[in-house]
């Protein structure tokens, strides 16, 4: 089977994404697994390389049916040129005079060539280094908060979602690794409640559902809802959100055939979701299903926008423009990101 031809896009050049993809590209499990190409200014990736003391050559390409496969492999770097001199100009690292309309744009641009080339089956998935949303914003593109609506956006789909996994090698009790699932993602916390449905929490049982069937080969996926209120809401004492909305939607879900029980107090849920008693979980609300999962594999955490027509993962930290550009930036979201993108195109 050919491996599948992933496209690697640098996200914000002053982060860590440029440092990350070199130092991910030096794992040989990635080039077992898939034939990446980067996506973003090949001068960036010059810098990397000789930043973290890599031996890679940059070869940049016209155009994707140009790619040899000889070419693949630890030593070569395949680069897509995409984004304008001029963010060349901007310091490394933390923006000193904030957010930076020339990386915000040449990380726009990556996205949507990416995405663009996957809609049209040039490549098999699409891996996203960090960007930064307040760059982005600077760049004119106000309407996304993030990532996964950019995509969403992109590929004309309105029911989506952004699930965090970890792989088995994390897990050891899952042996098809944890998802956990957002119901509301990148909004202000008092904008939550007016968004939780129990259609919208049912949905994304859905969503955690079928990724877990079709991309991670589970016959009848286990999934856990979170309540949103402490202790479930104590029957009503403390929030009534669990019985109106959370409840039903779980019964929803199960008339639909699938495995979801809740809501669950997560400060429990969790635990017992990585004792292997779940293959999923449904959150609330972005930091309910953040921190819990981000403890259990803080830097080997994996993105996933779930509802898209194409593959998409990414590494599950931001751009750390403190950190950036020091040699000392962890690597190891981008080698799980791309293994697990591998991993979901095999299977499709």
């Amino acid at each position: 089977m050919t491996k599948p031809l992933l496209a690697i896009t640098m996200g914000d050049p002053a982060g860590v994404g440029p440092e990350v993809i070199v130092k991910a590209w030096q794992e040989p499990r990635v080039h077992e697994a898939c034939r990446p190409v980067v996506f973003g200014h090949p001068a960036m990736l010059v810098k990397a390389v000789s930043l973290v003391g890599g031996a890679q050559n940059i070869a940049e390409l016209v155009d994707l049916d140009q790619i040899d496969d000889s070419l693949f492999g630890p030593e070569t770097i395949l680069c897509l040129p995409v984004g304008n001199d001029d963010l060349l100009e901007v310091p490394a690292g933390s923006p000193v005079a904030g957010p930076n309309a020339r990386t915000g744009q040449a990380a726009y641009d990556a996205i949507v060539r990416a995405t663009d080339e996957a809609l049209a089956g040039a490549v098999q998935g699409i891996v996203t280094a960090p960007i930064s949303k307040s760059a982005l914003h600077a760049a004119g593109h106000r309407q996304y908060p993030g990532h996964t609506e950019l995509l969403a956006d992109r590929c004309g789909v309105d029911d989506f979602a952004m699930m965090l996994y970890l792989p088995p090698d994390e897990v050891p009790d899952c042996p098809a690794g944890l998802g956990v699932v957002h119901v509301t993602l990148h909004m202000a916390l008092r904008e939550v409640f007016g968004h939780l449905t129990a259609e919208a929490v049912c949905a994304k049982c859905g969503l955690a559902d079928r990724v877990m069937r079709e991309g991670f080969g589970l016959a009848a996926p286990r999934i856990g809802v979170c309540a949103l209120n402490p202790h479930g809401g104590e029957e009503g004492l403390f929030g009534d959100e669990e019985i109106r909305l959370i409840a039903p939607a779980v019964a929803q879900a199960q008339s639909r055939g699938i495995n979801a029980t809740g809501p669950y107090p997560t400060d429990t849920l969790m635990g017992r979701a990585r004792d292997g008693e779940f293959d999923a979980v449904v959150a609330m609300y972005h930091d309910q299903g953040h921190i819990a999962l981000k403890l259990l594999g803080m830097h080997r955490a994996v993105n996933i926008t779930l509802g898209l027509p194409i593959i998409r993962t990414s590494v599950a930290h931001g751009t750390a423009f403190d950190r950036a550009w020091q040699g000392t930036a962890e690597s190891s979201g981008m080698v799980a990101a791309l293994l697990t993108a591998a991993q979901l195109a095999f299977v499709e």
